[in-house]
């Protein structure tokens, strides 16, 4: 998904499924908590239906409306952890695992050698 859509943007936008079958409208959008960056829609599915949640990187902004590339029925059977509240680590794992989608673990950090610490002597000295 393009990352320089404003967030507010998407919020009343309608949402289809892979097929071009309409899922509904999405009600609020999520930033990832390290960057900032749209992760997930919840998407109105229906006058009196739960949001359910969406992922927003594979997901694309088309002739404004957000398209998604996944079914409409493993959409609606996503979990429900109910809008207006922060969404876990866990929780968004279990999301992830729905989807299908990759959760690989970040990269590690570089191996360097910063130099001795402080107060240990050198042997050499």
């Amino acid at each position: 998904m393009q990352t320089d859509i404003d967030p507010r943007n998407l919020i009343g936008r309608k949402a289809f499924d892979r097929n071009g079958t309409k899922i509904g409208t999405v009600d609020e959008v999520y930033l990832d908590d390290a960057t900032g960056v749209p992760e997930w829609a919840a998407i109105r599915t229906g006058l009196f239906s739960r949001d359910a949640f969406v992922p927003l990187g594979p997901s694309e902004l088309v002739a404004g409306t957000l398209h998604v590339p996944f079914d409409r029925a493993l959409i609606k059977d996503a979990p429900d952890f109910g809008v207006g509240r922060h969404l876990s680590p866990d929780q968004e794992l279990q999301l992830y695992h729905h989807y299908g989608l990759d959760v690989s673990a970040p990269p590690p950090f570089p191996d360097r050698d910063f130099g001795k610490l402080a107060g240990t002597e050198d042997a050499e000295a």
